[in-house]
């Protein structure tokens, strides 16, 4: 027979615990809940012989407790302890960088966070017949708290990036706002991250550095758009037609939106994108 006692005095992970306890699919296991001291404590017994099997049903059981009831609290904590110079408001924006990151690679991250937290409790269960959670979850998973940090230093990362893009876009709205319109209207075609610019008339105009000096580019990088951005801010035209050859609105064409806001106007089916759509069929790419 092998026992185990599960010490807490936290009504949801105790609720928890019962619950999946109550589900769990393997013979010849007994269990119950009592008061003694300082704790609840959680005692099960297994009459098997397989207690290999007995011990990773447990510690997969504890492994998924972690993640569900006490993750979320341990990436606040992390990050009011490591990011404190950020407001509240700051820091909740870095935990939702988190859920995104989780949820983007949720199969790859979560089991690299259960195999973790996993082999954490099986190796502790496979010697030992008590366990207080509290103390066990801030001394003896450390290296599940090393995946959270990677976690969280992408977040700050990703809100650090999104921040100064934030900021840069208003430092750019403002400029308009501010500025005489040089000209009347600008056509922008657009197609696989490659845009040039027509003026009225339809005629190209370059965007080499060599026309328009690169003073309102930042760190923030659109690559060969840099200089389409570049040339709009020293034109500021009252209209800005994007025609999308490939009906693609990507982080550029985006940006051009926030930055002009009512002056652009997006087209997908006018005589310009039949145009370059004709000429996309018998041209490279590359050629726009």
């Amino acid at each position: 027979m092998k026992s185990l006692c599960i010490k807490t005095n936290n009504s949801d992970l105790l609720k928890y615990l019962l619950n999946e306890l109550k589900h769990l699919e393997l013979e010849n296991i007994y269990f119950s809940n009592n008061k003694f001291k300082n704790y609840q404590n959680i005692i099960i017994h297994y009459l098997g012989t397989d207690n290999s099997l007995f011990t990773k049903k447990i510690s997969s059981i504890l492994s998924l407790l972690v993640i569900d009831e006490l993750e979320e609290n341990f990436i606040n904590t992390i990050i009011l302890q490591n990011y404190f110079y950020f407001d509240s408001i700051e820091r909740n924006q870095i935990l939702n960088f988190c859920f995104d990151i989780n949820a983007k690679d949720f199969s790859i991250i979560f089991d690299k966070k259960f195999q973790s937290l996993f082999n954490s409790f099986y190796e502790y269960i496979s010697s030992n017949k008590s366990l207080v959670l509290k103390g066990f979850t801030n001394f003896r998973i450390k290296p599940y708290f090393e995946i959270l940090d990677d976690i969280i230093n992408e977040a700050v990362n990703q809100f650090i990036v999104e921040k100064e893009y934030t900021e840069f876009i208003s430092l750019l709205k403002l400029y308009v706002s501010s500025q005489n319109s040089n000209c009347e209207t600008i056509h922008i075609v657009y197609s696989t991250s490659e845009s040039i610019l027509l003026d009225e008339n339809k005629e190209i105009i370059s965007i080499s550095n060599d026309c328009f000096r690169a003073k309102y580019l930042s760190d923030i990088t659109f690559s060969s758009n840099d200089y389409t951005l570049n040339a709009l801010l020293t034109l500021i035209p009252k209209k800005i037609y994007i025609h999308l050859i490939d009906s693609k609105i990507d982080e550029f064409i985006n940006t051009i939106q926030s930055v002009f806001e009512n002056r652009t106007y997006i087209c997908k089916d006018c005589n310009i994108c039949k145009l370059y759509k004709n000429s996309l069929k018998t041209k490279s790419p590359n050629t726009i």
